[in-house]
């Protein structure tokens, strides 16, 4: 019978040693103006790393001008690399590790405020912005795949651990593995090996790029969250293939669409009105008026993604890292018997980002998170928890 791992006991993820199994997941900052890291991105990031987490996750780092989700993201260029550098740094001087999550976020761009058209598997209508994508060419697909080669290797230059290769909530890969948004009938299209061609492709140019000299994974969607989306019997096909090729050391499963079913992921409370405060005119008003249609209404639970990823790891033998409402030690040690090498948490580090190391103190601490999801839209003006005081606030 195999002993489960304690969740605080050190491990190695591909090249990288990790003090502890717990991560902090992507979740993104709003906090590099001019597109660049700021000290508050740094401090952000130092705080949880001080706080305990085995590796903090830095997003969303974009691998292009036109695969930025949000107008003063980040994206890979000689400029951002000094203040990357200092993040890295400062992250490893608290004795975490740090990975950066990489990818392009295709239908999810805003095609309006980057000035062009968002691209996406197929043509179709961006509901936020109104307004239509761009069916990426063939040229798009090998342009973007080099982009996420080039950044993992800009990552090593800046003294990353690993990278997270962005493949779901329909950014611009999920949208080629989701049947609902990729109606191609070219080799791109159709049946799963070849909606599957773009992630495979990506992944295995990172690997080659990089070798063994970091860290390599991947966030896969188990299901779409919406009619005739990507579901968990392809996903598991995908990691599988995924696993076949030996390109990425473990995989993160996810849920949800940033395009059409953003709440899907995270469960709780649907901040509607905050969500609408934070919209210029006329969104905000639409936001009040149909924001329902969109941003529908989940009951949270722990470890809420538990049984689909369940399913993905009776089927592959890659390490796994189990996110979604993982909040306390019993959950982190419920992962740990279902076979998990590692968790992911994310609202309950903005709430306390000295969770991890309360917990190690005491195993009956519990995270403060209410799961009321304001922090949702906080990050158009730095990503935070409204419980928390300002003056307390990175």
């Amino acid at each position: 019978m195999t002993v489960a791992a304690d969740i605080l006991s050190p491990a190695t993820l591909g090249p990288a040693r990790l003090r502890n199994r717990v991560i902090k997941a992507a979740t993104f900052e709003g906090m590099t103006p001019d597109c660049l890291v700021s000290d508050r991105l740094i401090e952000f990031h130092r705080r949880v790393a001080a706080g305990g987490v085995g590796m903090t996750t830095v997003a969303y780092c974009a691998v292009s001008p036109d695969g930025r989700s949000a107008p003063a993201q980040l994206y890979w260029r000689p400029e951002a690399l000094p203040g990357l550098r200092r993040l890295t740094d400062a992250v490893h001087a608290e004795g975490a590790a740090v990975s950066a999550q990489i990818g392009h976020a295709g239908p999810v761009a805003p095609a309006k405020v980057l000035g062009t058209p968002a691209l996406a598997s197929s043509r179709h209508l961006h509901a936020t912005s109104m307004s239509l994508t761009r069916a990426a060419t063939a040229d798009d697909i090998a342009r973007i795949v080099r982009q996420h080669a080039a950044a993992a290797l800009s990552a090593i230059e800046c003294g990353f651990d690993a990278v997270e290769l962005h493949f779901g909530h329909n950014y611009f890969v999920s949208s080629f593995l989701s049947p609902n948004l990729n109606k191609r009938t070219d080799d791109f299209g159709g049946k799963l090996s070849n909606r599957a061609r773009v992630a495979l492709d990506t992944a295995r140019a990172v690997r080659d790029a990089v070798g063994n000299r970091i860290a390599v994974l991947a966030k896969l969607n188990m299901d779409d969250g919406v009619p005739g989306g990507f579901w968990i019997d392809e996903a598991i096909q995908v990691a599988r293939w995924l696993e076949a090729d030996g390109t990425v050391d473990a995989l993160e499963m996810t849920a949800g669409s940033s395009l059409r079913n953003p709440m899907y992921l995270f469960k709780g409370e649907v901040p509607m009105r905050e969500f609408a405060a934070v919209m210029p005119q006329p969104m905000r008003l639409g936001v009040r008026l149909f924001g329902g249609f969109l941003l529908k209404s989940y009951p949270y639970r722990d470890l809420f993604l538990l049984e689909g990823a369940r399913q993905v790891r009776a089927a592959v033998g890659l390490p796994l890292v189990l996110l979604g409402g993982i909040t306390d030690k019993a959950a982190m040690d419920t992962a740990m018997a279902e076979g998990f090498q590692f968790v992911a948490m994310a609202r309950a580090l903005l709430r306390e980002p000295d969770l991890v190391n309360r917990i190690a103190a005491d195993e009956r601490t519990r995270s403060l998170c209410i799961h009321c999801n304001k922090c949702m839209p906080t990050i158009y003006r730095g990503t935070h928890c409204v419980l928390v005081p300002r003056d307390q606030r990175p």
